[in-house]
Parts: C-alpha cells; structure tokens; sequence
C-alpha cells in the first residue's frame, strides 16, 4: 500500500495489476467493492472492498470474447457491459451480468442481450440518463448510441442519439490514434450530459430532455486544452475531475463554461508515479463519499509510457479530495 498527498488530495493504490494491464473502465458497487474491465485482456475483474489502510487482491470474474468497455447499473446489481472489437473487425455487443445472488469466489454468467449495429466502430464510455435508458460513446464512428433497456426480458431497442464533429476523432492522422467520444457522464440536477472528446482536447455537454431522454439542442464547450478520457461529476460543488490518461493527471473543472478560464491539476504535476495513465474514476458509494473519495483505474503507462520508457503496474487508486479549488466553487 503506498499513499500520497498533493494539492489537497491524498491519492492511495487500493489494488494492483501486472505492467501491461490496461484497465480501462470501473464501477463501484453499494459497499464499495469494484467491477474493473481489462480492455486488451477481455476481462472483468472484481476487487473487493479495502480499507482505509490495506492493498486488496483483485479476482478474475470472466474472459470475453471482445475487448472490455464501460459498465452502467440500471437496477441494484444489475449491470451492462460493453463490448467491442476496437482493433479488429469492429463488431460490438452488451451484456447483462446479474449479480444478485452471487458471492466472491462464484463464477459469473453474463448473458450477451445486444449486437450493436453494424455502424458501430469502438464503444467506450456509458451512463445511464433514465431509469432504463444507456447512453454509449462510440470513438471512432464519432457519435453517441441510445440503448432502451426493456423491463421484460426482450432485446433492447438501440439507435444513434447524438452525431456531432467534436465527438470525431482524426483516423489516421495521430499516432497512436486517439479517441474521439470518450467518457459520458449525467449531471441529473443540472439536466446535462457531459463527455471528453480526447482527439481533439475537449470536454462537452448537451442539455437532456427530462421526458424523451433525448438530446437537445447543439453540445457546448466546456473546457478544452486537455486529453481527457474519463471523468467523475460532483453535482454539489459544480465540478468534474478528469482523468487525462496520456497525459497522467486528474484535472478539476467547473461544470459551468463560464467558470473554466484556469485549469486545476489536482494530481500529477510533477508526475506521480502511482497516477501513470488514469483511465477511469467513479465515486465511493458509501455515506459521506460522494465529492469526496472516488476509485481511479490506471493502465502504468501502457497506452504511454514516461520518457523512461518503463510500463508501471497497471492499479486501482482511491482519490480523496479534501477541497475544491476556490475558484471553481458554484
């Protein structure tokens, strides 16, 4: 267990992975343990609840057959997954795993629900925006999917819900591609959902109509300059904290464009060699943890590697934000 403090964060590794890991998204279950995906490996990983003071040991839940993506829980242990041949032929599905009844140490049973069109290119990020409603970035058709999950068992109904340039990428023109559309996240109170687009250093948000669920209106820029990938939204204090992967940060910005004139590196400056490639971060489930104490996923370097060219143990942090800076406070 290693722990450190910088800029009004204490930044503790909960779990860690060999060098080579790329974990790529994460969600926290009600007693804080921990559905991570795997991307290259395929795989979904369980990590127990930690303590204050321990390092846990993750479990290897299942291997599928297509890189693993993002997570949404529509109903209490209940969870999607998303799935997608990034690299290869493209082809991209959702899974349902129900975890209701099961234990540590039990095997999982997910059950594939959905093959998603044949325009979808690489899945990444989702969120719910209704009760029964996920939202899927897709980063390299440049668009966001709508999947309406039924409550009878039946396929779900999935379509395009939002298409716009700042969720493109430029295939073929940066090496290593880069993602366009990358992480999602639904700002209920504030009827917005918010999204990185990393290609091209933005991140974004579009209002949501309370009714439809659909998009509204032309996206809006809310900050830019930075590789975002993820990101966890504090509705309280008007803030995101972004994970910013290749460049090895987790940044706080204000939800509000007009608030957004200075950047805020939270971690990372100088590098902090347990924060090297945060992909993920999700809050803490347990009372009193939201705004304060989130879980970040990080790959240690495997997507980019520091100048010294040596990939770190991919790992499971958890974030503990004591303030927000003054100046982005709602």
């Amino acid at each position: 267990m290693s722990t450190a403090t910088t800029h009004g964060t204490q930044l503790t590794t909960i779990a860690a992975f060999p060098a080579n890991y790329f974990l790529e998204n994460l969600t926290v279950r009600s007693d804080d343990s921990l559905l991570v995906t795997a991307m290259t490996r395929r795989e979904l990983w369980y990590v127990p609840p930690a303590l204050s003071a321990e390092t846990v040991s993750p479990v290897l839940l299942h291997t599928f057959d297509q890189l693993t993506m993002s997570l949404t829980e529509p109903e209490p242990d209940v969870f999607y997954l998303c799935t997608s041949n990034v690299y290869t032929d493209h082809k991209s599905s959702l899974y349902r795993i129900d975890l209701r009844d099961w234990r540590p140490g039990a095997p999982i049973a997910p059950k594939k629900v959905l093959d998603f069109p044949a325009e979808a290119r690489a899945l990444n990020g989702s969120c719910l925006i209704g009760p029964r409603t996920i939202v899927v970035a897709d980063s390299a058709a440049g668009l966001i999917w709508r999947v309406d999950l039924p409550s009878d068992g039946a396929t779900p109904a999935v379509r395009v819900w939002l298409r716009q340039e700042s969720m493109a990428n430029y295939a073929g023109r940066m090496k290593p591609e880069q993602p366009g559309v990358n992480g999602l996240r639904y700002a209920a109170k504030l009827g917005f959902l918010y999204y990185t687009a990393t290609a091209k250093k933005l991140f974004m948000r579009v209002k949501v109509d309370p009714v439809t669920l659909d998009a509204v209106g032309d996206p809006e820029h809310v900050s830019a300059g930075r590789m975002a990938d993820d990101f966890c939204i504090d509705e309280n204090a008007g803030v995101a904290y972004l994970t910013t992967h290749r460049e090895n940060t987790i940044d706080c910005v204000s939800l509000d464009p007009a608030r957004n004139s200075d950047r805020f590196i939270v971690v990372g400056e100088p590098v902090h060699q347990d924060l090297v490639g945060p992909s993920s971060a999700a809050w803490g489930r347990l009372p009193g943890e939201y705004g304060r104490r989130a879980f970040v996923t990080s790959d240690g370097g495997t997507a980019s590697p520091l100048p010294d060219g040596i990939r770190r143990p991919a790992k499971v942090l958890r974030l503990e934000v004591d303030e927000v800076p003054q100046a982005l406070r709602s």
